[in-house]
């Protein structure tokens, strides 16, 4: 994957992350075809970019229960 410029986009932090505590919170952000991971914890850490196909195979598997913990 051609490198994607994240540096404006939006971060959205998901509402099922963490719960009350917010100790295991991801976020997520999407640029043109592709899907940024990261850590809400550490921010300016690296982030995981995805293939926006890619991302939504995985929410797929994750709604019909494919992929486990």
């Amino acid at each position: 994957m051609s490198t994607v410029d994240f540096s404006g986009a939006v971060w959205r932090k998901s509402s099922r992350s963490g719960g009350a505590s917010n100790t295991n919170c991801v976020e997520v952000a999407f640029a043109g075809p592709a899907v940024a991971v990261r850590d809400s914890k550490n921010p300016d850490a690296a982030t995981l970019a995805f293939p926006a196909v890619q991302w939504s195979s995985f929410l797929r598997a994750i709604d019909s229960r494919r992929v486990t913990a």
